[in-house]
């Protein structure tokens, strides 16, 4: 079998019949079209009220921009594939995709870890909170993550366009990722998987360290409350959050935390289109519902204040 640096591709993932085609395409676009709705609305409000403009919703903004990168790199071309059934990608498309599928995906990692130290400074020092929270701060920590989101992939990437692959080769996903794309090289592509293993580790367990580290002195510090008003208090800006962290890192782990493997079976799939589409589709829901602020300036826009039962 031949061996390319510019091989042609195949996305297979999603190859099935014509009727569960059409059923996907239809599920998956209008998942797509409500996570852009939620994303955008959730912007929307935050931009407009100037209520919000506290470090809190400025990662929340963030985080919804991040979101809508992050469906929009791989699900217009999934949807694409469904609807013609060809799942033809050309390798710089699909380095491009990886690139920016990886950048976002670090930058979900990022802001959830961002987020849990905010709440860990607003509740365990919220006199200090202005000082410790600065807007200046705020901006070098986004800022910071995007350099280090930006950075990472770009190595991977590098790396990756260096191989040579075998060609007219199947990818057994929907989007591509580096793990298949590992598979089908007939380079030494050892230095590719340490990196890729050191790195990933590293992105993935200091954040979810620092994550819980910061709930566990919140949950400390609130258990020291007398009050159990105070308590609900102190905790009711965590849930939203905690719940995000829930979803991100339960599916990611049923997508990554795995021996690697030249296939995907159809659980990986479905791990992976929820890690890609269903969780940051679900972000602004879950933080929007859960939020008197966000919902009380999301009327006032829409023009509901008279509705007072969605409280």
């Amino acid at each position: 079998m031949n061996c390319s640096q510019t091989p042609d591709l195949v996305l297979s993932g999603m190859s099935s019949g014509p009727e569960k085609r059409q059923f996907l395409f239809l599920l998956f676009l209008t998942l797509y079209l409500l996570g852009l709705l939620g994303n955008l609305l959730l912007l929307l409000v935050i931009t407009t009220d100037t209520h919000l403009h506290t470090p809190m919703y400025f990662f929340l903004s963030q985080l919804s921009f991040v979101d809508l990168c992050f469906t929009t790199t791989t699900t217009p071309k999934m949807l694409g594939n469904l609807w013609t059934s060809n799942g033809f990608i050309s390798f710089s498309e699909c380095l491009t995709q990886l690139y920016f599928f990886a950048v976002f995906a670090d930058m979900d990692n990022l802001l959830l870890m961002i987020m849990a130290i905010d709440r860990y400074a607003a509740i365990c020092h919220p006199l200090r909170y202005p000082v410790l929270m600065t807007p200046c701060r705020c901006g070098v920590l986004v800022g910071g993550s995007w350099g280090v989101a930006h950075s990472v992939s770009l190595i991977h990437t590098l790396l990756l366009s260096q191989l040579s692959f075998y060609t007219n080769q199947d990818i057994p996903h929907f989007f591509c990722d580096f793990g298949p794309l590992l598979w089908l090289s007939c380079s030494d592509a050892h230095l590719n998987e340490d990196l890729m293993m050191a790195l990933a580790g590293l992105l993935g367990i200091v954040p979810l360290l620092c994550i819980v580290g910061s709930y566990a002195r919140i949950f400390y510090a609130v258990v020291r409350v007398p009050s159990t008003q105070g308590k609900q208090k102190a905790l009711a800006t965590c849930g939203s959050h905690i719940s995000m962290v829930i979803l991100f890192y339960s599916t990611v782990f049923a997508t990554y935390l795995k021996p690697p493997s030249p296939s995907h079976a159809s659980g990986e799939l479905v791990a992976a289109v929820m890690y890609t589409l269903v969780t940051p589709t679900l972000n602004p829901f879950i933080y929007s519902l859960r939020n008197k602020d966000v919902k009380s300036s999301l009327k006032r826009i829409l023009g509901w204040e008279d509705f007072q039962d969605w409280d």
